[in-house]
């Protein structure tokens, strides 16, 4: 009887443990993701405005004599009518126009100019030009200039000045930019711009023992005209007679514009 009860209680004890042991695991408790917050976009990017280009409008002052022009201060604003006389070439809306008036001449580099205006500038008009007073060189220049057209204003073609007695004095830049004439220089030197035909041909007279300086001007006259063909031909020694504007580089550079073997 004895050994039953301790039997059965031995039983009774396996059973206990084996109940202990199938106990299941608590379930792992998920620790709550933490989501980061949605970005913050950066604020958009502030453009620059647009650049405004500033276009300055020419300052218009009473129209001058070319006395009250030529005593004006550099980069003071000017304003002339005055005659065209010839032009160089037009590019990119701009041109440089030889003017004279019965009192003076001007060199204006450079005015603005539409390429259908361009066509309309023949010797002898008349225009209304404002722009800036400047000078390079030696050369005084109408700079930055507009012009308009004077509507049935007259017209005015220069005679060329003889100023070949003013050849080495003072006075020849009183007379600069206006239509001049040379004779009996004698030719020292013929070179071309860059060694190339077809570009400026720089050009050495000679007069009673000094030298001087001219120059083809291959954008006032071309390289099929007259001129650039019989500058191109001459000899050293040849004898010439000039005609062309008194342009001014670091003293007299006539821009030729006619030129003659003398007989």
């Amino acid at each position: 009887m004895k050994k039953l009860i301790a039997m059965l209680l031995a039983v009774s004890m396996i059973l206990a443990f084996a109940g202990c042991a199938n106990t299941d695991t608590p379930a792992t408790t998920e620790t709550p993701t933490t989501e980061a917050p949605a970005t913050t976009e950066a604020p958009a990017t502030t453009e620059a405005p647009a650049t405004t280009e500033a276009t300055e409008a020419v300052e218009e002052v009473a129209v001058m004599t070319h006395e009250e022009y030529m005593a004006a201060e550099m980069d003071a604003p000017v304003c002339i009518e005055t005659y065209v006389q010839a032009h160089q070439s037009w590019w990119e809306d701009k041109i440089t126009v030889y003017c004279q008036s019965p009192d003076g001449a001007y060199f204006l580099y450079e005015l603005a100019c539409s390429e259908e205006d361009a066509a309309k500038l023949v010797p002898g008009t008349k225009i209304l030009v404002n722009g800036y007073k400047g000078e390079w060189s030696g050369e005084i220049e109408v700079l930055d200039g507009t012009f308009t057209f004077v509507e049935g204003g007259d017209t005015y073609i220069a005679e060329a000045l003889d100023a070949t007695a003013l050849l080495g004095t003072d006075e020849l830049i009183d007379h600069q930019n206006e239509k001049v004439s040379f004779s009996g220089l004698t030719v020292e030197s013929i070179s071309y711009k860059n060694d190339e035909p077809g570009d400026d041909i720089y050009l050495t007279l000679g007069l009673d023992g000094n030298s001087y300086e001219f120059c083809v001007e291959v954008y006032l006259t071309g390289t099929d005209s007259e001129v650039y063909t019989t500058v191109g031909e001459l000899e050293v020694g040849d004898v010439v007679n000039v005609e062309g504007f008194l342009y001014w580089y670091e003293g007299p550079n006539p821009h030729i514009t006619a030129i003659s073997v003398a007989e």
